[in-house]
């Protein structure tokens, strides 16, 4: 298949927004302050054209593409098209933050391309170095992204942090990388996958080990989520909600991928790090977000302990676990961007709040938003019979056909355990006496909370979409 080609049938999407971004750059560079608006829009687009060139796609069936190093398959399209849907609604919700917050330039939604640009790369990587070329591509955008409200300390703080922290786990990851090419003597999977034998050499565990250590940073999986809750507060709220959707995306599916199908010889070995990683985050998530009174600080805990429930279905090593993750992945994507779209809409006087105290009473004062709030919170904490609910029940599902009682057993535990600060913001939102009622919030970030809590109401009536799509992505990693 010749380079244009590929181009074109396979590599599409992420050409439409190598080629956007430039575009992107010169009409902000042109226009200077008056330019944020038109580059807003014609980002959203762009990532609507991506959506676009990936559905048509699908009619081509799955290749290889640039000598092996980016495939594109029924996996990476549907992650792809999840992490667009991230992008997209982030850039949507933070336009009137960031013109109240008088942050509004041009490069915010460039920086969301760029960055969404490495995630598809990453989602696509079939070898060593696409892997770490998207990995950077997207990180290095994020670590400005955390630091955009500059004259904020605690931005400026957030960006640094995740900065020294995030090289720290590119290096190891490249280590990792550099040890698995030395012993397979290539940087493809399928390669590696051939190489590596069920008895490997103590050297072939060391680079997995420290690749599966960097990868985790990303998913910010305990003990790697250090960064996590001061990043999340830190951080402008519009770019937390990008790091909590879009990004995580891309970070579980190349993860996914590498330990699917780089390594199906070695299943027991890297399953016992899964599962270390699994059970760390599910009971971290669950108890470290107790006592928080920062919303954003609780839903950075939040989507560690939810990390953990992903990590269970991987655990289990098979199409059904691999299928309960994409699942997992689909719901925890909307659960999330409702919850953000809620953070967002808490404004007083023309002022951000962020304490989940704020909230009371919110039920008298703006009863829909309470509503949707309170019906994301029962989905986060999985009560039945919201999506949330489904989620964790085909995650859990996998890992006892795989036969890891034990890690299905932490999970159901782990659950009752978070659901406490779940319900205690429904609580705070019913019971207590009212603070001062919210701003009313702009359109788009209603139509995201509804939306969100309308998808999580009604996909218990009609699951097939997703189930269906979930089953042909797994299907085609074995």
């Amino acid at each position: 298949m010749s380079f244009l080609a590929e181009l074109g049938l396979h590599f599409l999407p992420e050409t439409i927004l190598a080629i956007g971004v430039l575009v992107l750059i010169l009409i902000g560079a042109a226009r200077g302050e008056r330019g944020f608006t038109l580059v807003d829009e014609m980002a959203v687009g762009l990532l609507g054209l991506a959506v676009l060139a990936i559905v048509l796609s699908t009619k081509q069936g799955d290749a290889t593409v640039f000598d092996g190093a980016f495939i594109d398959d029924g996996f990476s399209r549907f992650l792809k098209v999840l992490t667009l849907i991230g992008a997209m609604a982030s850039i949507l919700m933070s336009v009137d933050w960031l013109q109240r917050n008088g942050l509004e330039k041009f490069e915010f939604p460039v920086l969301i391309i760029l960055s969404t640009l490495g995630m598809m790369l990453l989602i696509s990587a079939d070898n060593l170095i696409a892997l770490y070329l998207g990995l950077e591509l997207m990180s290095l955008a994020l670590y400005v992204m955390a630091a955009f409200a500059r004259d904020d300390g605690r931005s400026s703080e957030a960006g640094l942090k995740y900065f020294v922290l995030g090289a720290l786990s590119s290096g190891m990851m490249l280590y990792g990388s550099s040890l698995l090419y030395g012993f397979a003597g290539t940087v493809s999977f399928a390669g590696i996958a051939q190489a590596v034998t069920a008895s490997p050499p103590v050297g072939v565990i060391f680079g997995l080990v420290f690749v599966l250590a960097g990868l985790a940073f990303k998913m910010s999986a305990a003990p790697f989520h250090m960064w996590t809750p001061d990043v999340y507060e830190g951080a402008p709220t519009p770019v937390t909600a990008f790091f909590a959707s879009a990004a995580k995306m891309a970070a579980v599916a190349i993860t996914v991928r590498v330990v699917i199908t780089a390594f199906p010889a070695i299943t027991t070995q890297w399953r016992q790090i899964i599962v270390f990683l699994a059970i760390a985050s599910t009971l971290l998530g669950s108890f470290a977000a107790i006592g928080q009174n920062n919303i954003k600080r609780l839903m950075a805990y939040s989507s560690i302990g939810h990390m953990g429930f992903a990590l269970i279905g991987l655990a289990a090593g098979t199409e059904a676990g691999v299928r309960g993750v994409i699942i997992y992945l689909a719901i925890y994507l909307v659960m999330t961007l409702g919850s953000f779209a809620a953070i967002l809409a808490m404004r007083i006087d023309n002022r951000n709040v962020e304490n989940i105290s704020d909230l009371a009473g919110l039920s008298r004062t703006n009863s829909l938003m309470a509503f949707f709030l309170a019906m994301l919170m029962f989905s986060l904490a999985g009560i039945p019979p919201l999506a949330g609910f489904f989620a964790k029940y085909y995650v859990l599902l996998a890992a006892v056909d795989a036969g890891l009682y034990p890690l299905a057993v932490v999970g159901v535990l782990a659950s009752a355990v978070a659901a406490f600060y779940y319900l205690r913001v429904v609580k705070v939102m019913y019971f207590d006496e009212p603070a001062p009622g919210f701003d009313r919030s702009p359109l788009a970030i209603r139509a995201v909370l509804a939306v969100s809590t309308i998808a999580m109401l009604g996909f218990w009536l009609y699951p097939a979409p997703i189930m269906d799509a979930a089953g042909v992505a797994a299907k085609s990693l074995f």
